[in-house]
């Protein structure tokens, strides 16, 4: 796998072979000051109450968390901008929860340690379709099914490292990342029971074309090459490297609207595992208005008792909000789920059904119901609700789990 410094050059020579078919760039001339007069500052509070009723706990969790947010996003200068963020993590009240750092492990987990941390720090150059960012950045793929920011949480997945993007006026984007170290949920430090970075040689590379309009296809590599921590469980850092490759398609086709996904992945870098695994998803919606019917079909599949891995991924917008399955089974996951969605009286209204079954095995995981409602009492101030109910039908294996969460955002 490439060291950090041909992941750089790689970089470069990606940066350099773009900016030929660029044309020249034309600014109102600036000076470097304006890079910070013409900066705008935003805060952002988000409280949030999480309750869990966990049936392997006799303590159910309470936990009260407010984080604070400040971001200072600069002007440009000649092509070059930069932006600092700053997130805090605190507790109201009592923490009868399991932070993962609080060592209150007799209640169930409510993975959000308090701490400060820089959540965002990078500076970036844009030139016509091209930009390349160097520093701790957030970086979203797609749907975030492999690679996302796990914003649910209050302390936000980062990733330093560099960053090339390439939006192509016929249709095409590049995406290429090289990160060398991940910011995990769990952080700013390392807890005893998971690791708060992971380091490593990651190469993070997605091509989206639009073929028409609302259609587009995507292709993705993901080689990952994730630094073992021995003092950690295996699957939290040790034999976590891999290589995915796949596809995607997402078709608008007005009122309904159609995604596709497949994806292989085997063992790689220093992993101890041998296995070779597929992911594929097929959904689809269909809008009855006022009523928007969803319907998806995914499977995580497991090979010679390894699942399929997605440690960078914002795993808790999939295979439930219980979030039974962060990691994969051995022996695999199939989701079926039906959504139903839609407005009332402003307040944004959502129920999903799931059933999950083993892939490799003739396990039966349970079943789970999802319902959401969302309020924008105005530009600023917005009120969610969220409830998730997991019925075990394997209790030797995962345990009945009724989760319900009251979060307020703030944007000033």
């Amino acid at each position: 796998m490439p060291t950090r410094k041909n992941a750089l050059l790689l970089s470069l020579l990606i940066l350099q072979a773009f900016s030929v078919s660029a044309h020249a760039q034309s600014e109102t001339p600036q000076t470097a000051l304006d890079m910070v007069t013409e900066g705008e500052v935003s805060l952002t509070f988000r409280y949030r109450y999480e309750y869990i009723d966990q049936d392997s706990f006799d303590r159910n969790a309470r936990a009260s968390t407010l984080k604070s947010r400040v971001t200072f996003k600069s002007g440009q200068y000649r092509g070059l901008s930069f932006l600092a963020e700053v997130d805090n993590v605190s507790y109201i009240g009592d923490d009868d929860f399991n932070s993962t750092d609080n060592g209150n492990t007799n209640y169930p987990t409510v993975a959000d340690p308090k701490g400060t941390e820089v959540n965002q720090a990078w500076l970036k150059y844009s030139w016509q379709e091209l930009s390349g960012i160097y520093g701790r950045q957030r970086i979203h793929h797609g749907n975030q099914r492999f690679v996302g920011g796990v914003a649910w949480r209050q302390n936000e997945q980062t990733f330093d490292g560099f960053r090339a993007q390439w939006y192509g006026q016929n249709g095409l984007t590049v995406d290429y990342a090289y990160v060398y170290n991940v910011n995990r949920l769990f952080g700013p430090d390392d807890t005893d029971a998971q690791p708060g970075n992971l380091n490593g040689d990651n190469h993070l590379l997605r091509l989206d074309y639009t073929v028409a309009e609302g259609h587009t296809l995507s292709g993705f590599v993901y080689l990952l090459d994730v630094e073992e921590r021995r003092a950690y469980a295996p699957g939290l850092s040790v034999d976590n490297s891999t290589d995915t490759f796949g596809l995607e398609y997402k078709g608008d086709f007005g009122s309904s609207f159609l995604r596709a996904a497949y994806a292989s992945q085997s063992d790689a870098a220093d992993s101890n595992l041998d296995y070779d695994a597929n992911y594929y998803v097929l959904e689809g919606s269909v809008a009855f208005k006022p009523v928007t019917v969803k319907l998806a079909y995914e499977v995580l599949a497991g090979d010679n008792g390894v699942g399929f891995k997605t440690p960078y991924a914002t795993l808790h917008g999939f295979q439930g909000w219980a979030d039974k399955f962060l990691t994969t089974p051995a022996d695999g996951i199939e989701d079926l789920h039906l959504g139903l969605s839609g407005k009332l009286a402003g307040v944004t209204l959502g129920a999903t059904y799931h059933d999950f079954q083993a892939e490799d095995s003739s396990a039966d995981f349970g079943t789970e119901i999802d319902l959401v409602a969302s309020w924008p009492f105005n530009d600023v101030l917005n009120f969610q609700l969220h409830y998730a109910d997991f019925s075990s039908d394997d209790k030797r294996r995962y345990d009945d789990t009724r989760k319900a969460w009251f979060t307020v955002n703030l944007t000033l």
